[in-house]
């Protein structure tokens, strides 16, 4: 297990996530029920995902969920682009939000491959 509160990805994950939300205050009302809770729910499940992955009981089980988080925070990615191509928000207001989610992607990959290196170290050494 992990101390979730000490993984600079989750921590990140949450900055991310106050910021999302945020920005979509500044979306039109009427795509509360499309775009903004699809966001949301996205920009949710990273640092969730990463939380219930710090609380399992094996690193295995870990690298599990931070491959969800990974697919979601693609998939937030491309509807921050969305909302730009529908020219609902500027570019230079969603930048920095697709900026930080680059970061967390790059993060979440490091923090896999370091996950899984200590797996197989931990099976070549049974």
């Amino acid at each position: 297990m992990h101390k979730v509160e000490q993984l600079k990805i989750w921590k990140k994950s949450i900055e991310l996530a106050k910021s999302v939300y945020q920005l979509t205050s500044e979306l039109p009302s009427d795509e509360k029920y499309g775009l903004i809770s699809q966001i949301k729910r996205s920009v949710v499940s990273i640092s969730s995902n990463i939380a219930e992955g710090a609380g399992r009981n094996s690193n295995k089980e870990f690298k599990h969920f931070l491959s969800i988080a990974n697919g979601s925070a693609y998939e937030l990615h491309t509807q921050l682009i969305l909302t730009t191509e529908l020219s609902l928000l500027s570019k230079e207001k969603v930048q920095p939000c697709i900026e930080l989610t680059i970061e967390i992607q790059k993060m979440n990959y490091s923090f896999q491959q370091s996950i899984q290196n200590k797996i197989s170290i931990l099976n070549t050494n049974i």
